[in-house]
């Protein structure tokens, strides 16, 4: 009877595991397509979006061009990331799968930022860039690495990373994401740039800085 309560307990604890993990990324699809469209008429509402007729899906649907131009990395960071998720690719919607491109310029730099809902794997077509994340506290411990062209490098789902330029020419760089919505946190932004703004005096004691320099940050961001 013990022996059976005890199988009893590892296969509940097992299931509600599975559906843990399966509940922590996009939703499997029920269908072959599930293409989002803005006219809800005679659509039906699948995964927070407007659904067509799968008899009614097109090649357009599931087609994006461009991502051969550069992108424009004339901004402060000397990066640009070109997007090719659920809403310019439509029929992604519940495949659980994104791509994006990111150009840099020299010293160009993809800054610290989080996907809550995707892991990354990205692949240096063109340059040399220093990649790294940070695993979660207490650790904290940074890995990272050096990548030329034609390397791979893994960024796990919802750790802080980054991507730099340390080469003397452009770099390019095609990243695929396991979400077809992964969401973008840059750190800096969130918490010096936050509508409305954190109080300055939580986070000059949370950061241990002056109150003038965290003021001079929220303006900043």
């Amino acid at each position: 009877m013990k022996k059976c309560v005890c199988f009893l307990r590892v296969t509940i604890g097992l299931v509600a595991l599975a559906s843990s993990l399966a509940f922590a990324y996009d939703p499997s699809p029920l269908q072959d397509t599930f293409v989002t469209i803005d006219e809800p008429k005679h659509a039906v509402f699948v995964n927070g979006r407007f659904c067509k007729n799968p008899n009614l899906t097109e090649a357009e649907d599931f087609f994006f061009q461009g991502l051969n131009i550069p992108g424009n990395t004339s901004n402060l960071l000397g990066f640009n990331v070109t997007t090719v998720n659920v809403d310019q690719i439509p029929g992604l919607n519940t495949l659980g799968i994104s791509l994006v491109r990111i150009d840099y310029e020299p010293q160009g730099q993809n800054p610290p930022h989080t996907h809550p809902r995707a892991t990354e794997i990205l692949t240096v077509l063109e340059g040399t860039l220093y990649v790294g994340f940070v695993t979660s506290n207490p650790k904290n411990r940074l890995i990272s690495k050096t990548l030329h062209k034609g390397d791979v490098y893994v960024f796990p789902i919802g750790l802080i990373h980054f991507q730099f330029n340390v080469g003397k020419t452009d770099a390019v760089a095609i990243a695929a994401m396991s979400s077809r919505n992964p969401g973008v946190l840059t750190i800096a932004n969130a918490v010096f740039g936050s509508n409305p703004p954190i109080n300055s005096d939580f986070l000059a004691r949370a950061f241990q800085l002056e109150k003038k320099m965290v003021e001079y940050l929220q303006e900043l961001f």
